[in-house]
């Protein structure tokens, strides 16, 4: 498949939509390119996530890792314009601290967090039995790509981020289809019949929420459940997580399942510890066995890219969301995890989660961009309160992630 494609597709002409259809994309995309953050002002219309009643996780009643440390972590995470900073230590809260208007209650925009949850949603399709493996063909349930290229793309190629499909990008025509893959009222549409293939599925990575995006489209017509309602009901409220809105394309239609999830902090953070206790919560397994390892298990195309989950692996200075091999932002990291198990959810604007299974760790951020200097440290945040972890005489520290 010739790589002309990847420059040539945001030219192509899409498929045409009623002046009032295309009204709707056309004040989505001013209100983006206006906004002054690369974002949308708001979301509408928007579903709501029906997750468990509120019932916040348990505070330690001592502190387990030292107060110094997490002093110094909140201070980084308040100086760096966070919406909550979230520490849960052995499955319980060591520190948790909200900023600009935000309380335990407030919905944070997902961004790309949304993407391990894509993960987990298909990691409970199947143990459900409504998803085979991650092996199964992608147009079992997007018919509409049988006998094209696009089916040869697995479900696992959805998750790590190599269906195939033209890699993100930006531009400020109102035409290219990276805005209409987005913004459209249509975008599940726009992604099945406009948006191009450019290689074969599995043979490269390339960052894309296109191809988170069709997971919502999946699991709707695998398990003939609402998105929304079923993240809630079969993700959120087995692990006693509150839930929240997700944004919708248009009215009655589909969910945006590579972003635009709007949940408490704390929901994520239990997200995030459902992985690193290997898919069990209280006992029972809600995901497969085997399924997190699988998770957390990078590609030859992208070693720090696994199911969703962004992974420690050998430790770089700099690592970004697009193909590692082409030039492209970076994120610091100016020294090693002090863990070599780091896996993260990890999105736009440095939101992000560390899990450290052997630590039983979770360390959340969110929160709008922060400041461009002093620029964002990936390492500094999960370090200190690694260093931090209050042992016992003889208790070893973990394995720092190998250089």
């Amino acid at each position: 498949m010739q790589r002309a494609l990847l420059w040539l597709a945001p030219l192509l002409m899409a498929a045409s939509y009623p002046p009032d259809v295309e009204a709707v994309y056309n004040a989505r995309f001013q209100d983006i390119a206006t906004s002054g953050r690369g974002e949308l002002s708001r979301y509408d219309p928007l579903e709501a996530i029906t997750g468990a009643a509120p019932k916040p996780l348990p505070v330690a009643k001592a502190p387990t890792i030292a107060p110094d440390a997490l002093a110094a972590a909140g201070a980084y995470a308040e100086a760096n314009k966070s919406s909550a900073f979230i520490v849960i230590h052995k499955d319980q809260v060591q520190a948790a601290r909200y900023f600009g208007g935000n309380d335990a209650a407030s919905l944070i925009v997902s961004k790309s967090l949304a993407k391990p949850i894509t993960a987990l949603a298909i990691g409970r399709a199947i143990a459900l039995g409504k998803v085979r493996s991650l092996d199964q063909p992608v147009s079992d349930f997007i018919t509409e790509w049988r006998g094209l290229p696009q089916g040869r793309m697995l479900i696992r190629h959805l998750l790590d981020m190599r269906s195939g499909l033209l890699a993100q990008g930006v531009s400020t025509d109102p035409q290219n289809l990276w805005s209409r893959a987005y913004l459209h009222p249509h975008h599940d549409r726009i992604i099945l019949e406009d948006y191009p293939l450019t290689d074969a599925p599995g043979s490269i990575y390339e960052y894309s929420n296109a191809t988170s995006e069709l997971v919502a489209l999946v699991i709707e017509r695998a398990t003939g459940r609402r998105y929304a309602d079923f993240i809630g009901r079969e993700v959120l409220k087995p692990i006693g997580a509150a839930g929240g809105q997700v944004w919708i394309n248009r009215p009655g239609g589909l969910a945006h399942s590579g972003c635009c999830a709007l949940l408490p902090a704390e929901t994520y953070a239990r997200m995030a510890m459902l992985v690193g206790q290997d898919g069990v919560w209280a006992g029972k397994r809600l995901l497969p066995a085997g399924y997190v390892a699988a998770m957390k298990t990078g590609t030859a195309e992208n070693p720090h890219y696994g199911l969703g989950l962004w992974l420690g692996g050998r430790y770089v200075e700099r690592r970004g969301f697009a193909n590692p091999n082409r030039p492209a932002p970076k994120v610091l990291h100016s020294e090693p995890y002090l863990a070599d198990d780091v896996v993260m959810f990890d999105g736009n604007s440095d939101q992000i989660v560390y899990i450290v299974p052997s630590q039983q760790l979770i360390v959340l951020r969110t929160g709008d961009s922060p400041p461009r200097q002093p620029e964002w440290d990936n390492s500094r945040l999960i370090n200190l309160i690694l260093a931090g972890i209050m042992r016992a005489p003889g208790e070893k520290a973990p394995v720092p992630q190998p250089r």
